[in-house]
């Protein structure tokens, strides 16, 4: 008897944890080209909305993987939706149809397309910036994810449904380890054999190999990758890291060496699972965490009267949201531009520097850090307009 009841246990845990998260349909009176009415055709967010108090108005899509056969919608799709929580931003998890269930290219498009207009056009109830919006897709949820970050649309403005009228374009896009390419040696013959279904063709596959769809209009990418992966190989993310760089997107790429194919955060490898919070600070850099003004920063810096040869000053804002950026120093001297520069307010200062700056002093790195000078913090209040520091430092 104790079996039963221990199962039944089980599964009211998890249905009243599934009821705590909203299931909302992207098409509430029935999705186009649909085949019926059975969940698998009809798509839907899972909303991951944090609290007032914790949410810094940023939002993410995400997208889990499956090679549109199925979707991994636990380590691609609820882990993620949680850890972007735990940064403030609110998640929404996306069941797109599958090429398993009858449904092929446009159709998975046009369910990340209006994933991003049903979260832009409903920002105000959800507490988000309509302009701090990303997308986050892995393995074929990162070619969909590709996809939305290349073959975007405007909104239409006389549209019937107000959803339409806004832009599908995300404004961050996070492949990982992404499905790209559907037409070299190297691609998923799996995905493109579910996305293409029976219109498949060499035509058609090259319109939906998304490194051929870069533009300068791509939103900035983070891709993360491993070199181990054989089923999804790195040629796919490597390449459409090159293409956003031929077109001067603003792009990282994480590329670790093990690692197999659909590691998902990986969070407890102490070596693969940094990359979250790689993408963390790449986020927070990229001013999508907050809506911090910045200004553009330079100065001096001198250790005993002389200039630093060479090190960093890293400025952090009291808003732990805002960018967090660094300016290398060279012959005493720093400058950051105000795009690149410091958030404006009230800013804590750390300075590395050459150990041999300083005569007589060994350190077993060879650099010193500093948070302070003669026993006080060092910091600075960033205005906007130009700021000009000098840094007169005492070891």
């Amino acid at each position: 008897m104790m079996k039963p009841l221990l199962l039944l246990a089980v599964a009211l845990t998890v249905s009243t944890f599934a009821a705590e998260v909203p299931k909302v349909p992207l098409w509430p009176e029935g999705a186009p080209d649909a085949h019926g009415k059975e969940p698998t055709d009809q798509p839907w967010v899972d909303v991951w909305q944090v609290s007032k108090e914790k949410a810094n108005g940023a939002a993410f899509v995400v997208c889990p993987g499956g090679g549109y056969g199925g979707l991994a919608a636990d380590h691609e799709g609820i882990q993620p939706a949680k850890f972007f929580n735990s940064l403030g931003v609110s998640a929404f998890v996306l069941h797109y149809r599958l090429g398993s269930k009858g449904y092929h290219f446009p159709v998975e498009l046009h369910d990340v397309q209006r994933a991003i207009r049903y979260v832009r056009a409903n920002a105000a109830q959800y507490g988000i910036d309509p302009q701090r919006i990303g997308v986050i897709g892995f393995s074929a949820g990162g070619h969909l994810t590709s996809m939305a970050a290349t073959l975007f649309e405007d909104g239409k403005a006389d549209a019937a449904d107000p959803i339409d009228r806004v832009s599908s374009r995300p404004d961050v896009a996070v492949p990982c380890y992404p499905v790209i390419s559907m037409i070299e040696d190297y691609s998923h013959k799996g995905s493109r054999k579910n996305l293409l279904g029976p219109n498949d063709n060499d035509d058609l596959a090259r319109q939906v190999s998304t490194e051929t769809r870069v533009t300068d209009k791509t939103p900035p990418c983070f891709i993360f990758q491993t070199d181990a992966d054989t089923v999804v190989p790195a040629e796919n993310a490597i390449n459409f890291y090159l293409a956003l760089r031929k077109h001067k997107v603003p792009a990282e790429l994480h590329l670790y060496q093990p690692g197999p194919h659909g590691v998902g955060l990986m969070q407890g490898d102490p070596v693969l699972g940094t990359w979250p919070q790689h993408l963390a600070a790449w986020l927070r850099n990229q001013g999508f965490m907050s809506t911090a003004k910045r200004a553009a920063v330079n100065g001096k810096i001198t250790v005993n009267g002389k200039p630093v040869s060479w090190g960093a000053v890293a400025f952090e804002n009291k808003d732990t949201n805002a960018p967090r950026p660094t300016a290398r120093i060279m012959g005493g001297k720093f400058k950051l531009d105000a795009l690149n520069g410091a958030p404006l307010g009230g800013t804590k200062l750390t300075v590395t520097y050459s150990a041999n700056d300083v005569t007589g002093l060994d350190t077993p790195e060879g650099i010193v850090t500093t948070s302070e000078n003669n026993g006080k913090p060092l910091s600075a209040d960033i205005v906007d307009g130009a700021n000009d520091l000098t840094i007169e430092l005492v070891k």
